[in-house]
């Protein structure tokens, strides 16, 4: 093995050891996947997960570290030069990911445009701005993922899209008050008007009765896009579909979470436990040995 293997070993390592530490759910799906496969997720994970630290945590001029971010993008993806320093492990195995795969650049710069609005649009005045929105931040993983297991049929991208667009959506109301502490209100001002739900109720210990009837008509809504996406469970194979029919669960189970809080998402965030995590990666293996039954 030379260096250079040595080296792209090495980032896939620490693209996993990121993976395993922020994102609980992936851990126990990803044990079923084969290697290959699981560190070409690993790689795109570490890139979201960096995309959004520096969208959301970075201290000093975001802007201009996104575009930073941008620019080792469009170094690894074609012969321009990287920018001076350290290359960031995720960009060095997800080079190798583009060479194996070859995968397309836009869905990566999309989750940068993201990052981007995040930085200079903090309100959103109807559900089709927030579904747009959803375009750049969740929408191009879905499509991503897919081509990571080898399909690339256009004809699956909107149950993708409806899919990723759920999820988004779920952790948006599930971080209604954690949004509200950055200054990010993503509850469309039609919606909030509607249901009499001023920016102030936000803010406050418990959600008020309004913000409570908000709440659960955004649920109805995600569920919809929810019951949308679900045929691609079965238009998928193997263990990817174990994957996929977990995502959908875990979405909704968060949706139940926040349901039998009455919908009060402020006085705690809703979270699933690590036996109800267990719970669903069962119920997502029995689904798929139903199906092949």
């Amino acid at each position: 093995m030379t260096a250079r293997d040595d080296r792209i070993e090495e980032a896939y390592a620490a693209c996993e050891e990121l993976t395993r530490r922020h994102y609980e759910n992936f851990s126990i799906a990803s044990v079923l996947l084969p290697g290959d496969v699981r560190r070409h997720m690993y790689a795109l994970y570490a890139y979201a997960r960096g995309v959004d630290d520096l969208g959301d945590e970075a201290p000093g001029d975001r802007l201009l570290r996104l575009g930073w971010w941008e620019q080792h993008l469009m170094a690894t993806w074609s012969r321009c030069r990287p920018p001076e320093g350290e290359r960031p492990a995720a960009f060095v195995a997800l080079g190798q990911t583009r060479r194996e795969l070859d995968l397309p650049i836009e869905p990566f710069r999309r989750l940068i445009e993201a990052n981007r609005r995040d930085q200079w649009v903090n309100r959103y005045s109807t559900f089709d701005q927030v579904l747009e929105y959803c375009t750049f931040s969740a929408d191009p993983v879905g499509r991503l993922v897919l081509m990571i297991f080898g399909y690339r049929e256009t004809d699956l991208w909107p149950l993708s899209d409806a899919t990723c667009t759920a999820l988004q959506l779920t952790n948006f109301w599930q971080d209604v008050a954690r949004d509200y502490a950055m200054d990010r209100i993503y509850l469309p001002a039609e919606d909030r008007e509607r249901f009499g739900v001023s920016e102030d109720d936000l803010g406050r210990c418990e959600a008020t009765p309004e913000l409570r009837r908000l709440i659960a008509f955004e649920i109805g809504r995600t569920r919809e896009l929810f019951d949308r996406g679900r045929p691609l469970i079965d238009r998928v194979a193997g263990r990817f579909r174990i994957d996929l029919d977990l995502f959908t669960r875990g979405g909704e189970a968060i949706l139940d979470a926040i349901e039998a809080r009455d919908c009060d998402i402020l006085a705690e965030r809703p979270v699933l436990s690590r036996g109800r995590r267990v719970i669903l990666f069962a119920a997502a293996v029995a689904g798929r040995f139903r199906r092949r039954s």
